[in-house]
């Protein structure tokens, strides 16, 4: 029986009959025509019943059999990413300025280079990200540990929001902060959270210390 994360797959219901998902790595759920046909010539011949859009925008191959995994991976030829574990999981983005007429600044762009620098890295307790391109929010920010959305003035950063089973909506940083200055401040926040956090997520730590706290702490004004 293979763990969650093992070979990259995630368990499914049943114990006799168990199966498996898997869901290749999609940075900032960006797909190509390539990439979606070699996902339908796999799911064909394997005999995958389904595949399933999941809330992080990854396309995941359900109802798989173990002894299907190793072959499944070698013909998708694509990342397994980091669906499980003590991480940063996939970074959920919205269209931006490159595709949407109400975007106000290129998510597309800055949900790129959160995904180069930080999917898969481990940290006390699971983390989730968002980029949204305006105040819209269309990258579900308000239940992230850590986001941006973009408005004309530049980026505003929240934290500690999350979707559990102890739900909460995240905290206002820091606003109108140049792309620069927004990625610098999103690594300090990391380095923050890597030093204090009691392998907690991101909200339950603002709780435990404070949000002025941690303002001041970041010399946040």
């Amino acid at each position: 029986m293979l763990k969650d994360g093992e070979k990259g797959v995630i368990r499914q219901k049943g114990k006799e009959n168990l199966t498996y998902a898997i869901a290749p790595h999609t940075p900032c759920g960006l797909v190509n025509p390539e990439q979606l046909k070699t996902l339908a010539d796999v799911a064909i011949k394997y005999g995958i019943p389904d595949l399933k859009i999941t809330s992080a925008a990854r396309i995941a191959l359900i109802g798989i059999k173990e002894e299907q995994v190793d072959g499944i991976w070698n013909d998708l030829g694509m990342d397994a990413g980091h669906a499980t574990g003590l991480c940063v999981r996939s970074i959920k983005v919205c269209p931006g300025t490159t595709y949407c007429r109400l975007g106000s600044q290129d998510s597309l762009k800055m949900g790129m280079k959160l995904d180069e620098t930080y999917h898969g890295m481990i940290l006390p307790s699971k983390m989730k990200m968002g980029v949204s391109g305006c105040k819209i929010q269309c990258a579900e920010n308000c239940i992230k540990d850590i986001s941006l959305y973009g408005t004309k003035n530049g980026w505003t950063l929240q934290i500690g929001g999350n979707g559990s089973a102890r739900p909460r909506l995240a905290d206002t940083l820091v606003e109108d902060l140049s792309s620069n200055d927004a990625i610098a401040m999103v690594s300090k926040v990391i380095d923050y959270y890597k030093e204090h956090s009691k392998r907690e997520r991101m909200g339950r730590m603002i709780e435990r210390i404070g949000l002025d706290t941690i303002k001041s702490d970041l010399k946040i004004n």
